[in-house]
């Protein structure tokens, strides 16, 4: 269990996607960060990323992994499709 409520998590978790930002954007990609909920944190990929056959990688093994070394192992990472911005409960 993360010791840490949504709120806390929120500033870190902004820093790491930073951190992350200028991979991306080495491809022509961009990466949103929307909000922390239950320990899930919800990003939305933009750019050349949307539709990229490797986004799901860039996820997993990029963005998830920073965020589980820099702040808690048991973060989750979690993709919001276009247009579904408000909506994140139903993902």
């Amino acid at each position: 269990m993360i010791p840490f409520s949504d709120e806390e998590l929120m500033e870190p978790v902004k820093n790491v996607i930073d951190k992350v930002r200028p991979s991306l954007a080495l491809d022509g990609g961009d990466i949103d960060f929307i909000t922390v909920k239950n320990s899930n944190v919800y990003v939305q990929l933009k750019g050349a990323c949307i539709g990229c056959s490797s986004s799901g990688s860039t996820l997993k093994y990029g963005v998830e992994r920073q965020l589980r070394m820099d702040i808690h192992p048991e973060l989750c990472v979690v993709n919001v499709p276009l247009g579904m911005e408000n909506d994140i409960d139903k993902l």
